[in-house]
């Protein structure tokens, strides 16, 4: 018998996009209305737009925990972000090393190659098969001759993170050896605190659409300090815009969402409640795991014994090929993924667990599931039922 009360689709993927808040959706498309003018016009149309990118900056300052609005950089998302950091702190050298991760996103790994071919040295500090890095190794790598060290918060794909202690100890050694320290943050945004300037972080990247507001809009912190006399290399020239460290018109109802998503993500962090704060969703994603660990035999989390993103479940399902799951599951109304978004057309398993150590055939059999606040509990139960009525199935056994 069909629950009349189930959802009809449940989306379970919001580690590669989430839906946009609908408070933020008015406020764009305010902005669209009432901010259209040139935020550079030196009339009232323009004073207008300007009005609203400040206050959107402002918004984001207090996301990122910066000391003041002009450490805030508005960009086109986090791949621009996180290539504007690479790419003006290692531009100018052709020589020395860059400390960073096995386990990075494309958007730092592929940007960090091109340096390689210009004579830099990436130094790749390998995880553990929990994701977990050897803070005191990676340590030990940033001296002389190192130019930037660049790490992700968390992973995209497992949810494993860097906790608070390990970020400052990164950085106070960073800082001892006069080496800038940057944040892959793009999915730390609703999920936890940031305290960016109390951690001694120097750059940080985000992308509004990870947490609820539009795409095509991101953010950058840059420290005050970091470089020289606040010169930075921009990747864009032209116009004086962003302080001319990005020319081109700003992109006024994007930043304005972004702006709104960064305040309402403020607040969710900042809810103590258990029904509708980080807790629900950490409540949500566990009662997701036992449900599946229990119905699914030989089931496996990834990372689950370590610091974790609330949201983010990693897990190897025996016996059933990933691609071949996803494509059953989004046919029985269930979204989830295999790993980065961005990376979903390039067939194979998934870069970040083979670095890990889990092997081809346990990363070609891993599922992600990504939960957000508006992840409701009739979701997550229909979800456990589907997606294990769906595994056994293409195992050939019976639901149990």
């Amino acid at each position: 018998m069909t629950d009349s009360n189930a959802p009809d689709s449940i989306y379970l993927d919001n580690n590669a996009t989430t839906r946009v808040d609908e408070r933020v959706i008015e406020a764009v498309v305010d902005a669209m209305r009432r901010g259209f003018g040139n935020p550079s016009s030196l009339h009232g149309y323009g004073e207008e737009a300007a009005r609203l990118v400040e206050e959107a900056r402002a918004r984001a300052q207090r996301l990122f925990g910066a000391r003041s609005p002009g450490e805030v950089l508005f960009t086109s998302g986090g791949t621009e972000s996180l290539n504007t950091a690479l790419h003006a702190t290692l531009g100018a050298y052709t020589d020395g090393s860059c400390v960073t991760s096995a386990t990075e996103h494309a958007a730092v790994a592929r940007p960090l190659a091109a340096h390689a071919a210009r004579g830099i040295r990436v130094d790749v500090v390998p995880v553990d098969r929990g994701g977990r890095l050897d803070i005191d190794a990676l340590i030990e790598r940033i001296g002389d001759g190192c130019r930037l060290v660049t790490l992700h918060w968390a992973n995209n794909e497992t949810g494993a993170l860097l906790d608070d202690e390990s970020i400052a100890r990164i950085a106070t050694r960073a800082h001892a050896c006069g080496v800038p320290f940057h944040l892959d943050a793009v999915q730390i945004p609703g999920k936890r605190p940031m305290a960016l300037d109390e951690l001694g972080v120097d750059l940080a990247s985000i992308s509004a659409h990870k947490f609820h507001g539009p795409k095509g809009v991101g953010a950058l912190y840059i420290r005050r300090g970091t470089f020289e006399q606040d010169a930075f290399p921009a990747l864009f020239t032209g116009g004086s815009q962003e302080g001319e460290r990005r020319a081109g018109t700003h992109n006024v109802p994007g930043i304005v969402g972004l702006g709104h998503a960064a305040a309402l993500a403020l607040e969710h962090v900042a809810d103590p409640a258990p029904s509708s704060g980080r807790a629900a969703v950490r409540a949500r994603r566990d009662a997701l795991e036992r449900e599946l660990l229990a119905r699914i035999p030989g089931t496996s989390v990834h990372a689950a014994d370590g610091l974790r993103l609330d949201n983010t479940s990693s897990l190897h399902i025996p016996n059933i090929d990933g691609e071949l799951l996803l494509a059953s599951l989004a046919a029985a109304g269930v979204a989830v993924s295999s790993g980065a978004a961005c990376s979903a057309a390039k067939r194979g398993p998934s870069a970040v667990l083979l670095a890990m150590g889990l092997g081809e055939e346990v990363a070609s059999e891993t599922i992600r599931l990504s939960l957000s606040r508006f992840t409701t509990d009739a979701e997550v139960a229909e979800a456990a039922k589907r997606i294990s009525e769906v595994a056994l199935e293409l195992r050939g056994l019976e639901a149990v």
